[in-house]
């Protein structure tokens, strides 16, 4: 499994500002703009943690 950015809404669910942070740290950390992003989402359809795969995403 390649290496993956992860990040986690600090109160249970993610902000606008968290969510915007997590796409700032994929394209400082260079990120291939192609690779999907994976979230988790809470019972009521809010996001819970995202996550990015580093490298290319082979999944």
């Amino acid at each position: 499994m390649p290496a993956a950015l992860r990040f986690t809404g600090e109160d249970k669910d993610m902000t606008l500002d968290e969510l915007a942070a997590f796409v700032e740290a994929a394209k400082k950390a260079g990120v291939p703009q192609d690779n999907p992003v994976r979230a988790e989402l809470s019972t009521s359809g809010k996001i819970k943690q995202v996550e990015i795969a580093l490298d290319e995403d082979d999944d």
